[in-house]
């Protein structure tokens, strides 16, 4: 029994410190389960807020500024400070780009006071020494005298600066404090690097993706303005305000303006978004800026000229009239003039304006510059396809003119053929025509003779009867005879007319005298030939009218036909008593038509029916009685106005009422040589 007590004391001895042993494990055990948890959830928290920025990232696009807030928040969160500033490094000054719990007076005075890399201040310090910089306690710090002047706005105590680098670049840089005296430990400084290496690349994915989209917004107005080049040849306009709607919206401009330049003065072709005062301005005329303007430094230099604030400029402040007025009307402050140069040929200039001082950058002054290379390609494009129309043009014209002479020398030399012709036959006819003509004279003569002989011979009353009827038929037959002879002879000679070619040449003459004169011919030849002959003539005559290129004697001629035509129709209309107030009349009249001269002959005759107006230049067709006309004057007539002369004849004419003929001749017709 006291052996089994000893034994149970002594196992309670011995597992005495083997609890206490895994009590201390266990806590242990228990205290670093904890650590990792909380090292786990700050991971987990890290990676999420490093997801929220790359997230951020991702779908910012173009916009820095929401992945810099974001990333702000996230690491005074993760580094459990009070405070978060982003600056952006601009190539002289870090100025602010995100904050995170910052009061607005503390912003105005970072706003303000933009800072400069060096030592007199922690964000300056981490971009001058391009490291991170920790200070636990900047009031118990050594170098205590470099803090930034901030420290009499807000009091803190620990910061913790890292600077944003692109390879050696300084890009900006990331600052957190605390207001109390709380070092960082390592996973938030190696945080605090890590988030300013995506801000890098967050800021380096920007810029790519903006000259990325700066790039397909310059292709695409090329290919804009190219599209409208080829669309509009010869329209300028459409391609200037592409061009300048364009460079305007891509470059951020205010405005534009398209000048041309010519004989040392501006002008403005073409403008957009431009101010009603500046607009006016230019539409009063050409003007002619001084040497020390921005068109007069284009014009001087053929360079492009880039004015950051033109208030700055010499020829403004000194008070130059006309920059002076430009300004003022604009309301700009900043411009860019591009010149347009061909072969060093000064064209004229393309122009950008914002109204606030703020130059355009180096791409957007390519962009301007590739505009107006091809402003130029358009408006020697435009030149070009000008002349090309103008040459075709000539070339129609000549060839037109070319068909036309060849035409009439099909024609004239037909003619002649035709004249020849005819005039042999006519001679030949008009020898055995003479023949008959005499031999029936002489025989009508014969015939009174035989009468004579007949009256003393003793025929009874049946047979002297049957002899006076004979021969009083046989004498009425040879009357006809020698009547329809003399109509044929008349057709002969006229005959012979027409087909006679044209004796002298073609010269200038005045149209109103020529007019003139053939209407004294025919008229004093009408009352002439016929007793009682009366008619009133009344006269327009257009003293523009001038001089016309022709053969003046078939000129004449011509006129004389249509004339004496309508002195017959106006004559024979009161003869048959169709109006008995009717009085003869007829107009001559002439009108100045430019490269050609009209001649009208109206009368107020009996009017020609529609079957014989569509006949009536016919050869041998004739608009009078049978008996009274061969048929050829208004043939002649034709063939001199229409195909000696290259002119038109119209007729307008109403049965009863009256006729016009209206003869349209050139002033320099391409006449036919004719052979004399």
């Amino acid at each position: 029994m006291r052996r089994r007590n000893k034994t149970a004391k002594y196992k309670r001895r011995r597992s005495a410190p083997k609890a206490a042993r895994s009590q201390r494990l266990f806590a242990d055990a228990n205290e670093k389960i904890a650590l990792l948890e909380r090292r786990l959830n700050e991971s987990l928290e890290q990676q999420k807020a490093t997801s929220e920025v790359l997230k951020a990232i991702s779908q910012s696009g173009f916009d820095l500024q929401s992945v810099f807030d974001t990333m702000a928040e996230n690491v005074v969160k993760l580094c459990e400070a009070e405070r978060g500033y982003i600056f952006r490094f601009d190539g002289k000054l870090l100025r602010l780009a995100a904050s995170y719990n910052v009061g607005p007076g503390v912003i105005d005075f970072i706003n303000r006071n933009p800072i400069a890399p060096g030592r007199h201040s922690i964000a300056a310090r981490a971009a001058f020494e391009r490291k991170t910089v920790h200070i636990a306690d900047v009031q118990n710090d050594p170098e205590a005298g470099y803090a930034h002047a901030m420290r009499n706005v807000e009091l803190f105590r620990t910061v913790l600066s890292a600077p944003m680098l692109k390879g050696d670049d300084l890009v900006g840089a990331i600052l957190i404090y605390r207001l109390a005296v709380k070092p960082f430990n390592d996973r938030q400084v190696a945080l605090v690097e890590t988030f300013a290496s995506q801000a890098v690349i967050a800021i380096e994915n920007t810029r790519l993706l903006n000259e990325l989209r700066e790039s397909l917004q310059q292709q695409t107005a090329t290919a804009d303005v190219l599209k409208i080049i080829s669309s509009s040849p010869g329209d300028l306009k459409p391609v200037f305000d592409a061009m300048l709607a364009n460079a305007v919206r891509i470059c951020g401009a205010s405005f534009g303006v398209l000048f041309r330049f010519d004989e040392g003065a501006w002008s403005a072709p073409a403008m957009f978004g431009v101010p009603p005062a500046f607009a006016e301005y230019w539409q009063r005329g050409p003007q002619r800026p001084g040497p020390r303007t921005a068109l007069g430094r284009v014009a001087d230099t053929r360079r492009p000229v880039h004015i950051a604030d033109v208030k700055t400029e010499p020829a403004y402040i000194e008070g130059e009239a006309i920059f002076v007025a430009a300004v003022d009307l604009g309301g700009f402050r900043t411009i860019l003039n591009v010149p347009l140069v061909k072969e060093n040929e000064l064209l004229g200039a393309m122009a950008i304006y914002r109204t606030e001082v703020n130059p355009f950058g180096d791409k957007q002054i390519e962009l301007v510059s590739n505009f107006a290379a091809q402003a130029v390609i358009a408006i020697e494009n435009t030149r070009l396809l000008a002349e090309l129309h103008q040459r075709t043009k000539d070339l129609s014209t000549s060839l037109e003119n070319l068909r036309a002479t060849q035409d009439r020398l099909v024609q004239t030399e037909k003619l002649a053929s035709l004249g020849q012709l005819t005039a042999g036959i006519a001679h030949e006819i008009k020898n055995p025509l003479n023949f008959v003509n005499n031999f029936s004279g002489v025989s009508a003569e014969l015939i009174d003779e035989l009468q004579d002989a007949l009256k003393g011979l003793p025929f009874d009353q049946q047979a002297r009867a049957e002899i006076d009827e004979l021969t009083d038929t046989l004498r009425s037959n040879l009357d006809k005879v020698v009547q329809h002879g003399k109509r044929a002879d008349a057709i002969v000679k006229n005959m012979l007319l027409h087909s006679r070619e044209s004796s002298g040449e073609h010269r200038a003459i005045e149209i109103n005298a020529i007019v003139e004169e053939s209407l004294n011919l025919a008229y004093h030849g009408a009352r002439a030939e016929k007793q009682g002959f009366n008619i009133t003539l009344e006269r327009s005559f257009d003293p523009a009218a001038g001089e016309v290129d022709v053969f003046p004697q078939e000129i004449a001629r011509a006129l004389l036909n249509f004339i004496l035509n309508g002195f017959y129709a106006a004559t024979r209309r009161s003869a048959e008593g169709n109006a008995s107030d009717h009085k003869p009349t007829l107009t001559a009249a002439t009108k100045d038509l430019g490269d050609r001269v009209k001649i009208t002959i109206r009368d107020n005759g009996t009017g020609i029916p529609p079957e014989v107006k569509e006949k009536m230049f016919n050869p041998f067709f004739t608009t009078k009685p049978a008996g009274e006309g061969t048929g050829l004057g208004l043939s002649i007539s034709h063939d001199v106005i229409v195909k000696q002369h290259g002119g038109v004849i119209e007729v307008d004419t109403r049965p009863g009422e009256f006729t016009e003929i209206r003869v349209i001749l050139p002033r320099a017709a391409a006449l036919i040589p004719q052979r004399s």
